[in-house]
């Protein structure tokens, strides 16, 4: 079930002289629930949502090194679990966006996006402990019961232009969106993350930490956008300052600030590397503009606009309720643009508005279409052989759909050989901080994103009026 990813302080692994680091495999070597008693039907449903997980955040994330480490981590507090002989499936998902889940039967989900942004061992253990506690509260169960025997997850929402007036609204939310725990429910499971991660011998303030370090990311994305906000714990799960106190009360059942251990350089070996934003087979958003090297194509959208970039599509939203989609679409060549616009798939299409037209050297056909309170421009484009649209959607009243629809599509263009090779993925680079280094001068290292201060400071967890030090370890963004 959906879980809340808790913002927990730092802390180190300590294994036990009898327990087996092998013993907690990674998920290239998965430990299945097919040998689960209890709650067995919710464990068959849990794994049969597996796929369906792995294609809504981009599939699973592959790296050995990574793997062991959070592996570790969840060998760590099971030993200390209310259930020890529960045996758990420890997913990392190829996703930016900072979640992190559990399903019954030991299925766990941990996104990469949550990994860049938590800063050591006991973090993650706060997020990891809290999903495990739902799994051992049985909160599945009871979640089961409230929604009389309906699926552990919601119907995918269409968002093909046309299905229906309600995809149409929701032009941008294509994304299954995971069930929510009652309030009640995450503050048990928040109670129980606390006390595991603390018995583990982490640092019990890793909860309250992380929840910070949630509402500066919160914070920055509302301004920068980047990843898809409802596929976030936070859409989710409320981050108040009561909750961060209700954390920090909770841990210090375990004694003052500084108790536990944090395990941070084990950690930022870790993530040394780790792939940051857009992968290589979704494209690249850069600022206002997104590039997709593989297909060789790109295209902008106005100041002010958000870009989501997604296996299934690119949407931006930008002011007045106006949406964007990219997608590609497979069409016979012998079919002219104009004929597949009026093909039947665009509902209330005004035929008069088709055109066949070039934009940027590429053959292109537009149209007009309106239906429910909304207006659409259509643009479908063919290049390198293949066909891509664009769909600009804004309310009835709105008088930008025309601009903004004609700099989107105006701004489609192939790009260059030279281009294409010159875009490379972004990572995580753990660097120690060189003396006479500041904020300002390791944030200008970053490339690839907006506001590199600000996101500095929230990656690593500083606050404006933070410093740093010679020999101190920071992660940056960077193409290397």
């Amino acid at each position: 079930m959906a879980g809340f990813a808790v913002a927990l302080a730092s802390c180190q692994m300590l294994t036990p002289p009898d327990v087996q680091e092998s013993g907690f495999q990674p998920s290239d070597k998965p430990i299945t629930v097919d040998n689960v008693v209890a709650n067995a039907r919710l464990a068959e449903m849990a794994k049969a949502q597996h796929p369906r997980i792995l294609a809504t955040y981009g599939g699973e994330y592959s790296d050995p090194k990574l793997e062991r480490m959070v592996a570790k981590v969840v060998g760590n507090l099971t030993v200390v679990s209310a259930n020890p002989t529960q045996t758990y499936r420890i997913t990392i998902l190829n996703s930016p966006n900072v979640n992190a889940f559990a399903l019954p039967g030991g299925y766990l989900y941990v996104t990469r996006g949550l990994l860049a942004l938590a800063n050591d061992s006991s973090e993650l253990a706060a997020v990891i402990a809290h999903e495990m506690g739902h799994v051992t509260a049985n909160h599945g169960l009871q979640r089961q019961q409230l929604e009389a025997e309906e699926g552990l997850a919601t119907k995918v929402v269409s968002d093909v232009l046309g299905d229906s007036p309600t995809a149409k609204a929701a032009l941008i939310r294509g994304k299954l969106k995971l069930a929510q725990f009652s309030r009640n429910q995450e503050l048990q499971a928040d109670a129980i993350g606390i006390k595991s991660i603390g018995e583990a011998g982490y640092d019990p303030y890793a909860a309250g930490r992380f929840l910070q370090s949630m509402s500066a990311y919160t914070d920055f994305r509302s301004v920068s956008g980047a990843t898809d906000a409802s596929l976030d714990f936070l859409a989710t799960h409320p981050n108040t300052p009561q909750r961060i106190d209700l954390a920090q009360r909770l841990a210090r059942n375990f004694g003052p600030p500084g108790v536990g251990t944090r395990d941070r350089d084990a950690f930022l070996a870790g993530i040394d590397g780790l792939l940051y934003g857009d992968t290589p087979e979704e494209g690249y958003v850069r600022g206002q503009t997104f590039l997709h090297p593989g297909l060789g194509v790109s295209f902008s959208v106005p100041d002010g606009f958000v870009i989501d970039n997604s296996a299934a599509a690119v949407t931006a939203t930008g002011p007045g309720d106006i949406a964007i989609r990219f997608d590609g679409v497979a069409i016979d060549k012998s079919v002219s643009l104009a004929d597949y616009i009026r093909s039947g798939w665009v509902a209330g299409l005004d035929g008069a508005s088709v055109r066949q037209e070039t934009i940027n050297g590429n053959e292109a056909a537009t149209a007009h279409a309106s239906a429910q309170g909304w207006q659409f421009d259509i643009a479908v484009i063919r290049a390198g052989g293949q066909v891509y649209r664009l769909l600009t959607a804004a309310p009835s009243a709105s008088t930008a759909l025309e601009p903004v629809a004609r700099s989107v599509s105006g701004s489609f263009r192939t790009l260059s050989a030279a281009e294409k090779a010159a875009l490379k993925p972004l990572h995580i680079r753990v660097v120690t901080v060189q003396a006479g280094q500041n904020m300002g001068t390791l944030a200008a290292q970053m490339v690839g994103v907006d506001r590199k201060l600000d996101l500095f400071r929230v990656l690593n967890a500083m606050s404006p009026g933070a410093t740093v030090s010679a020999g101190d370890k920071v992660k940056i963004v960077t193409d290397k």
